[in-house]
């Protein structure tokens, strides 16, 4: 990213812009916790995860400018180029500035912010594309904005999580019959078989078909975002098959990933995607991945698994959740722009 990129049309002469580095990571970090405490209560923001995006893998398919005023960083605003046609749009701005003062600064970054997604469209030859954003339910400051900025609100979603107890570890219920669960397959040295990495992309994509805002993503965007994740691990990645008069086929899918320590210092594990394709609906099998994730998750020491589920799913999947335990922390919203390039 060029020095040119940085610049922010109508900023105050108080703020400096420049691009984030590794040394960054500490200051992004306290900025993320803030806002999430001011916004929902509770942070649970780690150095890890924010340096693999400000100067690791993560960063890669990312535009992104800090904003720092009197040496004190108050903003940070990533644009990631997500997939054809999806571009996502991530902005904080520090809860201690004055409500002016951060109203004004979101709105140059907002349109910083659109910018960058009018480049990254153009280079993908897209006549449009949908500007992708979010806020948590209880955060007035940050909806407002959005409002603003020209945005809408088009979807809540719970994030929900469940303890997991030792017994649980060989404790859980098999699956039905004629449904099979088991480990995406792994050569020698611990690296997956592609050909069992392409059936759970092909699974997840196909199962989402019908649900909120589905985009396709190719096989390499898809493998390559998930391992930006510093929980992400090749052991846990499952795949489910169902009989069929053809024989057995695969059928869903669930992908997860470690959560760093709580506060009691325990690991958790997180589901990062979980499908059932439409032709397996309704044999137990997203409650087969479901006891795969939590009986894994006990044998490992862990205590919980969260995942994040769509308040109005068309498969009611928030409702199999609370029956198998999960309860709702909090709720965050989707926030979308739609942009003629």
């Amino acid at each position: 990213m060029s020095q040119a990129d940085v610049t922010i049309d109508g900023l105050p002469a108080r703020y400096a812009t420049r691009r984030p580095g590794a040394a960054d990571a500490p200051a992004v970090t306290a900025l993320l916790a803030a806002h999430q405490l001011a916004a929902k209560g509770s942070s649970g923001v780690h150095e890890e995860a924010v340096l693999v995006q400000l100067a690791g893998t993560g960063s890669w398919t990312r535009r992104q400018v800090l904003v720092e005023t009197g040496g004190k960083l108050v903003a940070w605003l990533s644009v990631h180029d997500r997939a054809a046609g999806r571009t996502l749009v991530e902005l904080t701005v520090s809860p201690d500035l004055p409500a002016s003062d951060a109203a004004e600064l979101a709105a140059c970054l907002f349109a910083a912010g659109e910018r960058h997604a009018r480049d990254i469209a153009t280079v993908r030859g897209l006549r449009t594309t949908l500007l992708d954003t979010g806020a948590y339910a209880d955060d007035p400051r940050q909806r407002g904005w959005l409002e603003a900025a020209g945005y809408r609100c088009t979807r809540t979603w719970l994030q929900m999580s469940r303890p997991v107890t030792p017994e649980e570890a060989t404790g859980m219920p098999g699956p039905r019959e004629g449904v099979v669960v088991r480990p995406v397959d792994r050569h020698d040295d611990g690296l997956p078989l592609a050909q069992d990495l392409q059936a759970v992309h092909r699974v997840l994509e196909e199962s989402f078909q019908d649900h909120f805002s589905s985009y396709r993503e190719s096989f390499p965007e898809f493998v390559m975002r998930l391992r930006e994740d510093p929980g992400h691990r090749w052991d846990h990645w499952w795949l489910a098959t169902v009989d069929t008069d053809e024989g057995a086929v695969p059928a869903g899918a669930v992908v997860s990933s470690v959560l760093t320590p709580d506060a009691t210092g325990a690991e958790g594990s997180y589901v990062d995607y979980i499908g059932v394709h439409r032709r397996a609906r309704g044999r137990g099998v997203a409650k087969a991945l479901l006891h795969e994730v939590i009986a894994d998750t006990a044998r490992r020491g862990r205590n919980r698994v969260g995942l994040e589920v769509d308040a109005d799913s068309p498969t009611g999947a928030d409702g199999l959740y609370t029956s198998m335990g999960w309860v709702t922390a909090y709720r965050t919203e989707s926030w979308h722009r739609d942009l003629d390039v």
